[in-house]
């Protein structure tokens, strides 16, 4: 006879209907329980116990700041502020409104764990102390950035009364977008109500629950498949709504018990400890993070409290939640805080050295990395690396670029020059064409370079922390081969905010739920970037078992940022050459004379400028007009600077020694040259010049000058043979044909278009057959980022123009000229195309270059203005000056990859080459170029209406040049051509009726200090004072630091050769932070000029820098000039 155990607890009856669910049904009941239709019914019902907001309880004072002034706490205390309450408005946009609140507490409230003052004004705020330091951001409005309960201190709540200040700004995290769209230009006028005002006890435990409710809700959606996991979470979420009933405080404890099957059994008492248990490795790295655009869709100044209400908030959760860690970058931004808000700054600081808040990027902004220099880029880590030093002790390990549109091959080669070794960036994943195939891999630059590069297949740097971004960290890895892990980079940003409580709220139970079930990726918090970093060099073998990706990191977007507010790109090249003269003048000034003091301090602050344009919402035209209101007047602000430090350095290089009429010239490049120039006519005829041009009115005369690269020419040794020139002269038929000619090369122009460009000397033709060229516009509509895109399709739209109105007006010898016009729309385009008789560099085989001078009074509205050459050359190639060298682009379509390239970044040339010739265009204030098959363009004006409806509406002045080559690119002398074009020669004499003669003091010739030799294709970009120096008029510390780059790509074996005037003490390369990294021996030469010298070997692209350690020099007591005696006769 057989027993069955079992038979008593099993029915033999079973009269139920079962247990089978409708899944989704059930799923979707779970959308009720928050909010919504039912939410005077469900868990929201509960959330708080209490809610006061009368005048008894909440006394509230304004004071409104007038017009948009942006007091300090201080100014405001001062003021007369006056009776205020919930429901009032104001406004209008970007005005700041200041609040004293006094509440006063109920004593039975005592018995609760928590008391808050809730505050929304429907825009930005922040709480202060009544003693001024700042607490915490306030972020008004119902969006998911919402943050407005301020938690009374417990204090306060025992004494029965708190005072605390509020400031607020009439402007949402993002602007105030005239509609709904965010991208639209800014509404001036928007006024905003307070809404809330009330003072609230909220119902922890309910909230708890809320918390544990949302997570298991994530783990519904976003656990794929019909996981074990994912079903206990739907049966504990829908059991949790079955015991739930308003105001019945037991079933909100029950719901709590009914969640801790799936996070683990008492896991909350647990706190951050959560994260020390639980089998496995790490594969997620949660890092908060606060992305602040430091301008975009507001200004700058209104970044600046940004800045204070996003990282006061981030203090106070540290203070709470003891495993958070907080990264943000900017150098800037750090500064505006230690300015305008010293007290918030020391925290931060307390927090930095105390391993939590965490300095990243070591950069002075995020900056656009496609349109900034070289030397730019240097100086963007060299400012931002140097103030973390100084206000933390320490320097950022990471870089730190997750939203720039594209990224220059030079990267790599400058990030780890700044003493960094990894980097982080995101951009990438907007792509529009084609997916980036790679998260964690090897960034190669143009030089050989490495850098460990992580994007995080999060695929945002503002992750919401939910279980879906933890779940796309590992399924959306690209390389999941050759590593697992991925950084979590989470915090609500671009206008900043950061991490919410409710974010690391959750990150608790995810990795509480990861502790007991293994279909979740692990989630750890309270590490660094720099261990996530150190965690993947440790899992791949120093980077070798991960792929790599060589040169650029284009981005396949925002292609209409390299062209989109034309002024600004202007205002930043030049200002970078602008600076690099300073400093080359001013160091001179400061050796010959060591009582000239080196203007370290006003050089600095004008880089901060230019560096702060920069940002890679403001450098590419993308922000709203109020920030280009203020870049115009940073720019500005750098001229006016610069030029008067030129002016400084110049009186003490050459001081007066005679009254005879003279004139001179100074070349700030390395390069030898030869050239046509203005000079007032008065000079020319004092020296009975042989080869001059009288200039239209008489007062001013071309003559051609030479200048060997030795910095100043006196007049005498600058006026050149006129044995070397190609005279030109401009053929007319006097209506529809133009000629402008020199033995060198020739331009044709009929029916208003380019119909020849032909190589005199070789007889070529460089056009193709039936082909014209010259200014052609495109209908310029992209599918939604107006100021950031242009899309293939406006290819498809081109109308060419055609000049009309063509005239000469300069027919030689030293310089032939056509003016022409072109009427279009609402448009003035005025061209003044110009051949001078000289090549463009002084090697034997340079062709000449025609300069193109416009001038426009543009009007157009989404049109795009470029001017192109359809070429009788074939190459798979074209070639683009990128950042200390070139970057190599497709003219074809074969993928598309390729095909994406369409509109593309370079700097001062683009080049298309063929074995044996080549066509450049040359650019003095243009970064968007392209070339399809054999049409090489320049991109010139584009006329988008937002986030700016007023982009680029108005008077426009600028020049490029077109320049035939023999030889392949790399056989030719663009890149030298280029670099002359960029920076003008300085012709300067003295601004007197009766002009001085122009000498250097006799015992200091700095004339030719330093010279590169033996190697043609290495650039010597920067002559500076050290960063360490002493700038006292005492200093005892002299050093120089010079920059060269290797330009073509290739080796070099290079000797920079030193003027006797200088007494080396030692010589060294540096890093980029001016770190020594190895002494190199001072080689002694027979030139008695130059006779000491550097042996320096470089490879393709590679940037050295050098700094010589000076003897001090006794004061030789040379007088520096104090008049008003310079001016600069410019460049023509």
């Amino acid at each position: 006879m057989c027993s069955h155990a079992s038979s008593s607890s099993y029915p033999t009856q079973n009269l139920d209907p079962g247990n089978k669910w409708i899944k989704h049904l059930t799923r979707n009941r779970t959308g009720t329980f928050v909010g919504g239709h039912y939410s005077g019914y469900n868990l929201t019902s509960v959330l708080f116990t209490h809610r006061l907001d009368n005048k008894e309880h909440v006394r509230l004072q304004v004071w409104s700041a007038p017009g948009l002034t942006k007091p300090s706490f201080e100014e405001a205390m001062k003021q007369t502020f006056k009776p205020a309450q919930k429901g009032d408005s104001f406004g209008p946009s970007w005005t700041n409104h200041w609040w004293k609140v006094s509440v006063t507490i109920p004593g039975y409230w005592s018995q609760y764990e928590r008391v808050q003052f809730e505050f929304d004004p429907g825009c930005e705020a922040m709480i202060y102390t009544t003693e001024g330091l700042p607490l915490q951001g306030i972020t008004g409005g119902y969006g998911g950035d919402r943050r407005v309960d301020f938690i009374i201190p417990v204090a306060a709540r025992a004494a029965g009364t708190f005072d605390f200040i509020i400031e607020s700004t009439c402007n949402g995290m993002f602007g105030v977008p005239l509609t709904g769209d965010t991208i639209d230009p800014p509404d001036m006028n928007r006024y905003f109500s307070l809404a809330s005002a009330d003072l609230v006890v909220p119902n922890q435990e309910a909230w708890d629950l809320l918390w544990d409710f949302q997570t298991l809700r994530e783990i519904v959606d976003s656990v794929p498949g019909n996981t074990p996991l994912q079903n206990k979470a739907l049966v504990a979420a829908n059991q949790i709504m079955n015991v739930f009933e308003s105001g019945d405080l037991s079933a909100i404890r029950a719901g709590r018990k009914i969640a801790e099957g799936v996070f683990g059994e008492g896991w909350a008492a647990k706190g951050d400890k959560v994260y020390k248990e639980g089998p496995g490795h790490t594969r997620i790295w949660g890092i908060g993070h606060c992305h602040i655009d430091t301008a975009w869709l507001w200004p700058y100044h209104v970044t600046q409290q940004k800045v204070a209400r996003s990282w006061s908030t981030q203090v106070d959760l540290m203070n709470r939640y003891p495993e958070h860690r907080f990264s943000c970058s900017q150098a800037q931004q750090y500064k505006w805080l230690e300015k305008l808000y010293p007290p918030l700054f020391e925290a931060v600081k307390e927090k930095v050295l105390d391993g939590r808040f965490h300095p990243v990027g070591g950069s002075w902004v995020e900056n656009d990395a496609n349109m900034p220099s070289g030397e730019a880029l240097v100086r963007q880590f060299l400012f931002g690396q140097n103030f973390f030093q100084s206000r933390f002790g320490k320097r950022c390990d990471t870089a730190w670029l997750p939203d720039s549109f594209g990224l220059t091959g030079a990267l790599p080669q400058l990030i780890r020059g700044a003493g960094m070794s990894y980097f982080f960036t995101q951009k990438m994943s907007w792509n529009n064409i084609n997916v980036f195939p790679h998260s964690t891999f090897n960034w190669v630059g143009i030089d050989g370079t490495q850098v460990l590069c992580h994007m995080t297949p999060v695929d945002t740097y503002t992750a919401q922390a939910t279980v879906g971004d933890v779940q796309k960290g590992l399924t959306n890895h690209k390389n999941l081969e050759s590593g697992d892990t991925a950084l979590l980079v989470f915090g609500n940003g671009d206008g900043g905010g950061g991490p919410l409580n409710k974010m690391l709220e959750n990150l608790r139970r995810i990795r509480a739920a990861s502790n007991e079930h293994r279909e979740l990726p692990k989630v750890s918090m309270g590490s660094s970037i720099e261990d996530f970093f150190k965690d993947v060099m440790d899992r791949t073998s120093s980077g070798k078992t991960l792929p790599n990706w060589h040169g650029e990191l284009y981005l396949e977007f925002h292609r209409g940022t390299y062209t989109s507010h034309a002024s600004i790109k202007k205002g930043n090249r030049h200002s970078e050459i602008l600076l690099r003269d300073v400093e080359h003048l001013s160091t001179l000034a400061s050796l010959a004379n060591p009582d000239f003091v080196y203007p370290k301090q006003l050089i600095d602050e004008c880089w901060e400028k230019v560096l702060l344009n920069q940002f890679h919402d403001v450098l590419p035209g993308s922000a709203i007009g109020m920030v280009y209101d203020d870049a115009e007047i940073l720019y500005a602000e750098v001229k006016k600077d610069g030029e008067k430090m030129i002016e400084k350095a110049l009186e003490v290089l050459y001081p007066y020694a005679s009254t005879n009429d003279a004139i001179g010239n100074f070349n700030t490049t390395f390069f030898p040259r030869r050239e046509i120039i203005s000079v007032p006519a008065s000079a020319a005829a004092s020296f009975g010049v042989k080869a001059s041009q009288s200039l239209a009115g008489g007062k001013d005369s071309l003559v051609f000058v030479e200048n060997d690269g030795n910095g100043f020419s006196p007049w005498e040794s600058s006026l050149a043979d006129p044995s070397a020139l190609l005279p030109v002269s401009v053929y007319t038929n006097g209506s529809d044909n133009f000629v402008l000619r020199n033995s060198s090369v020739q331009l044709t122009i009929t029916n208003g278009r380019i119909s020849s460009l032909l190589d005199v000397q070789l007889g070529r033709e460089l056009l193709a057959a039936g082909s014209t060229g010259g200014l052609i516009i495109f209908e310029d509509r992209p599918a939604y980022w107006d100021a950031w895109d242009v899309e293939v399709y406006h290819l498809e739209t081109g109308k060419e123009l055609a000049f009309s109105n063509v005239s000469v007006v300069a027919q030689g010898p030293l310089r032939a000229s056509l003016a022409a016009s072109i009427k279009y729309g609402k448009s003035q385009i005025d061209v003044l195309i110009s051949l001078d008789a000289v090549p463009a560099t002084i090697r034997p085989d340079s062709r000449s270059m025609f300069t193109f001078s416009a001038k426009v009074d543009w009007r157009q509205r989404h049109e795009f203005l470029k001017f192109e050459l359809p070429l009788d050359i074939h190459s798979d190639n074209a070639t683009y000056e990128t950042q200390f060298g070139w970057v190599q682009r497709p003219t074809h379509k074969n993928t598309t990859w390729d095909a994406a390239k369409f509109e593309v970044c370079g700097h001062k040339y683009a080049d298309l080459s063929e074995f044996g010739y080549g066509v450049a265009i040359l650019s003095e204030s243009k970064y968007g170029f392209s070339c399809l098959g054999n049409v090489l363009r320049i991109s010139l004006l584009r006329s988008s209406t937002a986030p700016d409806a007023e982009q680029d509406q108005g008077e426009h002045e600028f020049s490029f040049a077109v320049l035939p080559h023999v030889g392949h690119f790399l056989q030719s002398d663009v890149p030298q051509a280029a670099f002359l074009f960029n920076s003008p020669t300085r012709s300067v004499s003295p601004a007197s009726s009766v002009i001085s003669n122009i000498v250097p003091p006799s015992t200091f010739r700095p004339d030719g200090i330093f010279r590169v030799q033996g190697a043609p294709n290495v650039f010597l970009e920067t002559i500076k004072r050290g960063e360490n120096d002493d700038f006292g008029s005492s200093g005892s510390t002299t050093t120089v630091v010079l920059r060269l780059y290797e330009a073509f790509g290739g080796h070099a074996s290079a000797q920079l050769a030193i003027s006797k005037h200088l007494h080396i003490r030692k010589a060294a390369i540096v890093n980029l932070l001016e770190d020594e990294e190895k002494e190199l021996g001072v080689v002694q030469t027979n030139d008695s000029v130059h006779p000491h010298a550097l042996r320096l070997k470089f490879h393709g692209f590679q940037v050295v820098t050098v700094k010589l350690t000076l003897e001090k020099p006794a004061s030789r007591g040379v007088p520096v000039q104090k008049k008003d005696s310079w001016i600069d006769v410019g460049f023509q």
